[in-house]
């Protein structure tokens, strides 16, 4: 079976569309500074890799406090009843807990897709990045780039990021990492 993607990590002028190592790191730094709603939604999708839309989904029942993971619907597939869970750092519960009522059904985040892009937009811009990869997709990509470099199976971010086949999440393994870079420069001596 051939599958094919239009996920990429480059544009076609070669600009990168993830967030890198460093960027992921002022984007959370600045997040911290936003308002409550607009950190925890940024902590949110940053630290998960999930979708706006599937942000917007979650509910005070999607935070599962006890094992610090969220429950994430998968909105871009057709069977509604797929839903991923996804260990997050015990500080994102803690805020999110602060922050919302996690006691009951409504939305974490009761607002439209527009004004969660223009929220990351904001932050993005506090966090000094721009260029095409200052999205909340650029977030997405980031998480799968990040945690392939940080030695994540790839069989393991694949559920996490809620894709159907391996060879989607594979394309994170594209991006040079600290790895590379390393070996690479072993070429480098006479430099």
């Amino acid at each position: 079976m051939i599958i094919t993607s239009d996920m990429r990590l480059y544009a076609a002028t070669g600009a990168r569309l993830y967030v890198n190592e460093a960027e992921r790191t002022r984007f959370l730094h600045a997040a911290q500074t936003a308002p409550p709603p607009t950190r925890t939604l940024c902590l949110v999708l940053t630290l998960t890799g999930c979708r706006v839309s599937e942000a917007l989904a979650l509910t005070g029942h999607s935070i599962q406090t006890e094992t610090a993971t969220i429950a994430i619907r998968t909105l871009k597939k057709r069977r509604r009843e797929l839903i991923r869970e996804v260990p997050v750092p015990a500080a994102l519960i803690r805020q999110l807990r602060d922050s919302h009522d996690l006691d009951d059904g409504t939305p974490l985040f009761p607002m439209c897709r527009s004004t969660a892009w223009r929220q990351v937009k904001q932050v993005m811009l506090a966090a000094g990045i721009t260029g095409p990869q200052a999205t909340a997709k650029g977030l997405r990509h980031g998480f799968g780039v990040h945690a392939l470099q940080s030695g994540v199976p790839l069989n393991l971010l694949q559920r996490w990021m809620g894709h159907a086949h391996i060879s989607i999440t594979a394309i994170y393994g594209n991006a040079v990492g600290p790895e590379e870079r390393r070996i690479a420069e072993r070429m480098w001596t006479e430099i």
